[in-house]
């Protein structure tokens, strides 16, 4: 019996936070390791999964990611009740939570999720600190995006 492909990217990425591009100043980044349950995973090698508004919150010295949504899939969760918006605790060094905690309640920073990829076995977040963009900001990235997009078209060689 042959195997079936699965239907992955080659570059092992999950889902991305298009969103989060568009609507903060990305600055720093960092990797997270997720602590999911069994059929969280089984859900993420199918694509289940949406990280649009998706935000990391601080509690008790620990980083919990919030409103990451991982549908379940209906023949794996036949016994278990399974909660699509649970919060999940976030794998992080000590030094990288405090400097992560202090940013954003000092510095006036927000910290979200931008990226789920696979390294390996594992499931990793990437995590970024933003700030805010107004809505001037947002025109002029969607310009600078059109006028690349223009130069492209008036560059390439007719065929």
């Amino acid at each position: 019996m042959a195997k079936k492909k699965s239907q992955k990217s080659s570059t092992g990425t999950i889902a991305l936070n298009k969103k989060a591009r568009f609507d903060y100043h990305l600055t720093d980044r960092y990797e997270a390791g997720l602590a999911l349950q069994g059929w969280e995973v089984k859900s993420l090698r199918e694509g289940k999964v949406q990280i649009v508004d998706t935000h990391v919150f601080f509690k008790n010295g620990e980083a919990w990611l919030l409103n990451a949504q991982i549908s379940p899939l209906n023949t794996v969760s036949t016994h278990h009740v399974a909660e699509p918006n649970r919060q999940r605790k976030l794998l992080l060094k000590s030094k990288e939570i405090a400097k992560l905690q202090q940013a954003v309640e000092q510095k006036d920073y927000t910290c979200v999720a931008t990226a789920l990829y696979w390294k390996g076995h594992l499931v990793k977040c990437e995590i970024a600190l933003a700030k805010g963009k107004k809505m001037h900001d947002k025109r002029e990235t969607e310009k600078q995006r059109d006028w690349a997009r223009e130069k492209q078209r008036l560059f390439q060689k007719p065929a």
